[in-house]
Protein backbone atom coordinates (compact mmCIF):
# COMPACT_ATOMS: atom_id res chain seq x y z
CA UNK A 1 0.00 0.00 0.00
CA UNK A 2 1.47 3.32 -1.10
CA UNK A 3 1.71 6.12 1.45
CA UNK A 4 0.85 9.39 -0.26
CA UNK A 5 2.08 12.87 0.61
CA UNK A 6 -0.61 15.53 0.93
CA UNK A 7 -0.70 19.24 0.10
CA UNK A 8 -3.85 21.24 0.84
CA UNK A 9 -4.52 24.90 0.05
CA UNK A 10 -7.34 27.22 -1.06
CA UNK A 11 -7.67 28.07 -4.75
CA UNK A 12 -10.33 28.61 -7.40
CA UNK A 13 -12.89 29.46 -4.74
CA UNK A 14 -12.64 26.07 -3.08
CA UNK A 15 -10.38 23.74 -1.09
CA UNK A 16 -7.69 21.95 -3.06
CA UNK A 17 -6.15 18.67 -1.93
CA UNK A 18 -3.25 17.06 -3.77
CA UNK A 19 -2.06 13.55 -2.97
CA UNK A 20 1.07 12.08 -4.54
CA UNK A 21 3.91 9.64 -4.02
CA UNK A 22 6.96 10.94 -2.13
CA UNK A 23 9.16 13.05 -4.39
CA UNK A 24 6.34 14.18 -6.67
CA UNK A 25 6.38 17.93 -7.49
CA UNK A 26 3.45 18.97 -5.33
CA UNK A 27 4.52 22.61 -5.26
CA UNK A 28 4.75 22.67 -9.05
CA UNK A 29 1.20 21.31 -9.22
CA UNK A 30 0.11 24.01 -6.79
CA UNK A 31 1.75 26.69 -8.94
CA UNK A 32 -0.03 25.32 -12.01
CA UNK A 33 -3.41 25.53 -10.28
CA UNK A 34 -2.78 29.01 -8.94
CA UNK A 35 -1.68 30.21 -12.37
CA UNK A 36 -4.91 28.90 -13.88
CA UNK A 37 -6.89 30.60 -11.12
CA UNK A 38 -5.23 33.96 -11.86
CA UNK A 39 -5.89 33.61 -15.59
CA UNK A 40 -9.45 32.27 -15.45
CA UNK A 41 -11.20 33.98 -12.54
CA UNK A 42 -14.11 36.22 -13.45
CA UNK A 43 -13.80 38.13 -10.17
CA UNK A 44 -10.52 39.91 -11.02
CA UNK A 45 -10.79 42.52 -13.78
CA UNK A 46 -7.08 41.96 -14.51
CA UNK A 47 -7.50 38.28 -15.34
CA UNK A 48 -7.09 37.00 -18.88
CA UNK A 49 -10.68 35.74 -18.92
CA UNK A 50 -12.03 39.16 -17.93
CA UNK A 51 -9.90 40.76 -20.64
CA UNK A 52 -11.37 38.33 -23.19
CA UNK A 53 -14.91 39.02 -22.02
CA UNK A 54 -14.39 42.78 -22.19
CA UNK A 55 -12.66 42.84 -25.58
CA UNK A 56 -14.95 44.32 -28.28
CA UNK A 57 -13.20 42.44 -31.10
CA UNK A 58 -14.63 39.23 -32.49
CA UNK A 59 -11.21 37.51 -32.54
CA UNK A 60 -8.91 37.98 -29.55
CA UNK A 61 -5.35 36.78 -28.86
CA UNK A 62 -5.35 34.17 -26.08
CA UNK A 63 -2.70 32.23 -24.22
CA UNK A 64 -2.44 28.46 -24.42
CA UNK A 65 -3.94 27.95 -20.92
CA UNK A 66 -6.93 30.16 -21.75
CA UNK A 67 -7.49 28.39 -25.06
CA UNK A 68 -7.31 25.01 -23.29
CA UNK A 69 -9.81 26.16 -20.65
CA UNK A 70 -12.28 27.50 -23.20
CA UNK A 71 -11.87 24.32 -25.28
CA UNK A 72 -12.69 22.19 -22.22
CA UNK A 73 -15.78 24.27 -21.47
CA UNK A 74 -17.05 24.04 -25.04
CA UNK A 75 -16.37 20.29 -25.09
CA UNK A 76 -18.47 19.99 -21.92
CA UNK A 77 -21.31 21.85 -23.59
CA UNK A 78 -21.10 19.59 -26.64
CA UNK A 79 -21.05 16.44 -24.47
CA UNK A 80 -24.22 17.53 -22.65
CA UNK A 81 -26.15 18.91 -25.64
CA UNK A 82 -25.81 22.42 -24.25
CA UNK A 83 -26.92 21.85 -20.65
CA UNK A 84 -23.43 22.63 -19.30
CA UNK A 85 -23.37 26.02 -21.04
CA UNK A 86 -20.38 28.32 -20.36
CA UNK A 87 -21.99 31.35 -22.02
CA UNK A 88 -24.44 32.24 -19.22
CA UNK A 89 -22.26 34.72 -17.33
CA UNK A 90 -24.70 37.61 -17.76
CA UNK A 91 -27.55 35.52 -16.37
CA UNK A 92 -25.41 34.32 -13.45
CA UNK A 93 -24.64 37.92 -12.52
CA UNK A 94 -28.32 38.88 -12.78
CA UNK A 95 -29.17 36.00 -10.45
CA UNK A 96 -26.95 37.58 -7.78
CA UNK A 97 -23.64 35.77 -8.29
CA UNK A 98 -21.84 38.98 -9.23
CA UNK A 99 -18.91 38.50 -6.85
CA UNK A 100 -17.25 35.69 -4.95
CA UNK A 101 -19.42 34.02 -2.33
CA UNK A 102 -16.47 33.65 0.04
CA UNK A 103 -17.48 35.19 3.37
CA UNK A 104 -21.07 35.86 2.26
CA UNK A 105 -24.08 34.48 4.10
CA UNK A 106 -25.66 31.46 2.41
CA UNK A 107 -29.29 30.41 2.45
CA UNK A 108 -30.33 27.33 4.41
CA UNK A 109 -30.79 24.51 1.90
CA UNK A 110 -34.04 23.16 3.33
CA UNK A 111 -35.56 26.64 3.61
CA UNK A 112 -34.55 27.40 0.05
CA UNK A 113 -36.03 24.16 -1.25
CA UNK A 114 -39.29 24.87 0.58
CA UNK A 115 -39.53 28.28 -1.11
CA UNK A 116 -38.41 27.10 -4.56
CA UNK A 117 -40.72 26.76 -7.56
CA UNK A 118 -42.16 23.41 -8.56
CA UNK A 119 -39.42 21.20 -10.00
CA UNK A 120 -39.03 21.04 -13.77
CA UNK A 121 -36.17 19.88 -15.99
CA UNK A 122 -33.90 22.49 -17.51
CA UNK A 123 -33.31 22.71 -21.25
CA UNK A 124 -30.53 23.95 -23.54
CA UNK A 125 -30.63 27.52 -24.75
CA UNK A 126 -32.29 27.75 -28.17
CA UNK A 127 -29.54 30.12 -29.32
CA UNK A 128 -26.72 27.67 -28.41
CA UNK A 129 -24.26 30.57 -28.38
CA UNK A 130 -21.47 28.23 -27.26
CA UNK A 131 -21.44 26.73 -30.76
CA UNK A 132 -20.16 30.07 -32.07
CA UNK A 133 -16.94 29.99 -30.02
CA UNK A 134 -13.86 29.06 -32.05
CA UNK A 135 -10.33 28.29 -30.80
CA UNK A 136 -7.44 28.60 -33.24
CA UNK A 137 -4.23 27.20 -31.78
CA UNK A 138 -2.15 28.00 -34.86
CA UNK A 139 -3.11 31.67 -34.65
CA UNK A 140 -3.26 31.72 -30.84
CA UNK A 141 -6.76 33.22 -30.79
CA UNK A 142 -10.30 32.74 -29.56
CA UNK A 143 -13.20 33.99 -31.70
CA UNK A 144 -16.74 34.55 -30.47
CA UNK A 145 -19.55 37.03 -31.12
CA UNK A 146 -18.64 40.42 -29.59
CA UNK A 147 -20.38 40.80 -26.25
CA UNK A 148 -20.54 37.06 -25.56
CA UNK A 149 -19.04 36.48 -22.11
CA UNK A 150 -17.73 33.18 -20.81
CA UNK A 151 -17.85 31.71 -17.29
CA UNK A 152 -15.25 28.97 -16.80
CA UNK A 153 -15.64 28.42 -13.05
CA UNK A 154 -16.68 24.77 -12.97
CA UNK A 155 -14.95 23.51 -16.08
CA UNK A 156 -11.68 25.22 -15.07
CA UNK A 157 -11.58 23.25 -11.82
CA UNK A 158 -11.97 20.00 -13.69
CA UNK A 159 -9.27 20.97 -16.16
CA UNK A 160 -6.93 21.99 -13.33
CA UNK A 161 -7.44 18.61 -11.65
CA UNK A 162 -6.59 16.84 -14.91
CA UNK A 163 -3.45 18.90 -15.52
CA UNK A 164 -2.20 18.64 -11.93
CA UNK A 165 -2.64 14.88 -11.94
CA UNK A 166 -0.79 14.59 -15.24
CA UNK A 167 2.12 16.46 -13.67
CA UNK A 168 2.19 14.26 -10.56
CA UNK A 169 1.55 10.90 -12.21
CA UNK A 170 5.15 10.30 -13.32
CA UNK A 171 5.98 9.55 -9.68
CA UNK A 172 3.21 7.01 -9.07
CA UNK A 173 -0.36 7.01 -7.72
CA UNK A 174 -1.78 10.47 -7.16
CA UNK A 175 -4.97 12.51 -6.93
CA UNK A 176 -6.00 16.12 -7.39
CA UNK A 177 -9.25 17.16 -5.73
CA UNK A 178 -10.57 20.66 -6.38
CA UNK A 179 -13.74 20.97 -4.36
CA UNK A 180 -15.16 17.68 -5.57
CA UNK A 181 -13.66 17.69 -9.08
CA UNK A 182 -11.21 14.80 -8.74
CA UNK A 183 -8.76 13.12 -11.11
CA UNK A 184 -6.68 10.14 -10.00
CA UNK A 185 -3.91 7.85 -11.16
CA UNK A 186 -3.99 4.49 -9.46
CA UNK A 187 -6.83 2.97 -7.47
CA UNK A 188 -8.68 5.28 -5.09
CA UNK A 189 -12.16 5.53 -3.65
CA UNK A 190 -14.30 8.59 -3.07
CA UNK A 191 -16.79 9.08 -0.26
CA UNK A 192 -19.87 10.87 -1.56
CA UNK A 193 -21.99 12.63 1.11
CA UNK A 194 -25.73 13.19 1.03
CA UNK A 195 -26.06 16.99 1.42
CA UNK A 196 -29.55 16.74 2.93
CA UNK A 197 -28.83 14.12 5.60
CA UNK A 198 -25.10 14.59 6.18
CA UNK A 199 -24.67 10.84 5.90
CA UNK A 200 -22.66 8.80 3.41
CA UNK A 201 -24.55 8.48 0.14
CA UNK A 202 -22.17 6.07 -1.57
CA UNK A 203 -18.55 5.15 -2.19
CA UNK A 204 -17.30 5.37 -5.77
CA UNK A 205 -14.21 3.45 -6.86
CA UNK A 206 -11.77 5.03 -9.30
CA UNK A 207 -8.89 3.58 -11.28
CA UNK A 208 -7.01 6.06 -13.50
CA UNK A 209 -10.15 8.08 -14.10
CA UNK A 210 -12.16 10.92 -12.58
CA UNK A 211 -15.25 11.90 -10.65
CA UNK A 212 -16.96 15.22 -10.05
CA UNK A 213 -19.72 16.26 -7.70
CA UNK A 214 -21.85 19.31 -8.40
CA UNK A 215 -24.70 20.60 -6.29
CA UNK A 216 -26.88 23.52 -5.32
CA UNK A 217 -26.27 23.07 -1.60
CA UNK A 218 -23.11 25.17 -1.14
CA UNK A 219 -23.66 28.11 -3.50
CA UNK A 220 -27.18 29.13 -2.56
CA UNK A 221 -28.53 32.52 -1.49
CA UNK A 222 -31.61 34.78 -1.38
CA UNK A 223 -31.76 37.16 -4.35
CA UNK A 224 -32.85 40.80 -4.39
CA UNK A 225 -36.50 39.70 -4.69
CA UNK A 226 -36.10 37.38 -1.66
CA UNK A 227 -36.26 34.30 -3.85
CA UNK A 228 -33.91 31.35 -3.36
CA UNK A 229 -31.15 31.31 -5.98
CA UNK A 230 -28.09 29.26 -6.85
CA UNK A 231 -25.38 29.13 -9.51
CA UNK A 232 -26.72 26.31 -11.72
CA UNK A 233 -28.91 28.01 -14.30
CA UNK A 234 -31.45 26.67 -16.74
CA UNK A 235 -29.86 27.68 -20.07
CA UNK A 236 -33.31 28.06 -21.64
CA UNK A 237 -34.51 30.63 -19.07
CA UNK A 238 -31.36 32.07 -17.52
CA UNK A 239 -32.84 31.47 -14.06
CA UNK A 240 -31.65 29.11 -11.29
CA UNK A 241 -32.86 25.61 -12.14
CA UNK A 242 -35.02 23.74 -9.64
CA UNK A 243 -35.23 20.23 -11.05
CA UNK A 244 -35.78 17.96 -8.06
CA UNK A 245 -32.05 17.16 -7.79
CA UNK A 246 -29.77 18.62 -5.09
CA UNK A 247 -26.45 17.08 -6.15
CA UNK A 248 -24.97 14.78 -8.76
CA UNK A 249 -21.75 12.80 -8.87
CA UNK A 250 -20.43 11.70 -12.26
CA UNK A 251 -17.59 9.38 -13.26
CA UNK A 252 -15.70 9.99 -16.51
CA UNK A 253 -12.25 9.55 -18.06
CA UNK A 254 -11.37 13.18 -17.20
CA UNK A 255 -12.39 15.56 -14.45
CA UNK A 256 -13.35 18.22 -16.99
CA UNK A 257 -15.86 15.86 -18.59
CA UNK A 258 -17.08 14.55 -15.22
CA UNK A 259 -17.76 18.14 -14.10
CA UNK A 260 -19.88 18.81 -17.18
CA UNK A 261 -21.82 15.56 -16.77
CA UNK A 262 -22.50 16.21 -13.08
CA UNK A 263 -23.85 19.67 -13.84
CA UNK A 264 -25.97 18.37 -16.71
CA UNK A 265 -27.38 15.56 -14.55
CA UNK A 266 -28.67 18.09 -12.00
CA UNK A 267 -30.17 20.28 -14.70
CA UNK A 268 -31.83 17.35 -16.44
CA UNK A 269 -33.77 16.23 -13.36
CA UNK A 270 -33.96 12.79 -11.69
CA UNK A 271 -35.01 10.58 -14.62
CA UNK A 272 -33.06 12.23 -17.44
CA UNK A 273 -30.17 12.89 -15.06
CA UNK A 274 -29.70 9.17 -14.51
CA UNK A 275 -29.50 8.75 -18.27
CA UNK A 276 -26.82 11.46 -18.43
CA UNK A 277 -24.78 9.56 -15.85
CA UNK A 278 -25.36 6.09 -17.29
CA UNK A 279 -22.45 6.28 -19.78
CA UNK A 280 -19.72 6.14 -17.11
CA UNK A 281 -21.68 5.80 -13.86
CA UNK A 282 -22.68 8.12 -11.06
CA UNK A 283 -25.41 9.00 -8.61
CA UNK A 284 -28.00 11.67 -7.86
CA UNK A 285 -29.41 12.95 -4.58
CA UNK A 286 -32.97 14.22 -4.93
CA UNK A 287 -34.62 17.04 -3.01
CA UNK A 288 -36.17 14.34 -0.79
CA UNK A 289 -32.71 13.01 0.06
CA UNK A 290 -33.15 9.84 -2.02
CA UNK A 291 -29.95 8.48 -3.61
CA UNK A 292 -30.35 7.25 -7.20
CA UNK A 293 -27.43 5.39 -8.81
CA UNK A 294 -26.80 5.12 -12.52
CA UNK A 295 -24.60 3.09 -14.81
CA UNK A 296 -21.46 1.63 -13.33
CA UNK A 297 -21.50 3.55 -10.02
CA UNK A 298 -20.33 1.30 -7.19
CA UNK A 299 -22.14 1.00 -3.90
CA UNK A 300 -20.46 0.97 -0.51
CA UNK A 301 -20.14 -2.79 -0.43
CA UNK A 302 -18.60 -3.07 -3.89
CA UNK A 303 -16.07 -0.31 -3.31
CA UNK A 304 -15.07 -1.72 0.05
CA UNK A 305 -14.10 -5.00 -1.62
CA UNK A 306 -11.53 -3.29 -3.85
CA UNK A 307 -8.96 -3.36 -1.08
CA UNK A 308 -8.33 0.39 -1.00
CA UNK A 309 -7.93 2.27 2.25
CA UNK A 310 -10.38 5.01 3.13
CA UNK A 311 -8.82 8.18 4.52
CA UNK A 312 -11.55 10.43 5.94
CA UNK A 313 -10.88 14.01 4.89
CA UNK A 314 -12.51 17.10 3.50
CA UNK A 315 -12.82 16.62 -0.22
CA UNK A 316 -13.80 12.99 0.27
CA UNK A 317 -10.70 11.51 -1.41
CA UNK A 318 -9.45 8.16 -0.24
CA UNK A 319 -5.89 7.01 -0.70
CA UNK A 320 -4.51 3.89 -2.24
Amino acid sequence: MTTLTELAFPAMGTSVRLLAAPGAPLEDARALIEDLEARLTRFDPQSELCALNADPRETVPASGPLRDAVRAAIAGAAATDGLADPTLLGAVVRAGYDRSLAGRARADLREALAAAPEPRPAAPSPTAAWRRVRIDDAAGTIARPPGLRLDLGGSAKGLAADLATRLLAAHGPCAADLGGDLRVRGVHEVLVPNPLTGTLADVVALDDDAVATSGIDRRIWWDAANRPAHHLLDPATGRPAWTGVVSATAKAPTAALAEALAKAAILAGPAAGRRVLSRFGGLLVTTQGVVLTAGAALGVGAAARLGTRTVPAAGMVAGT
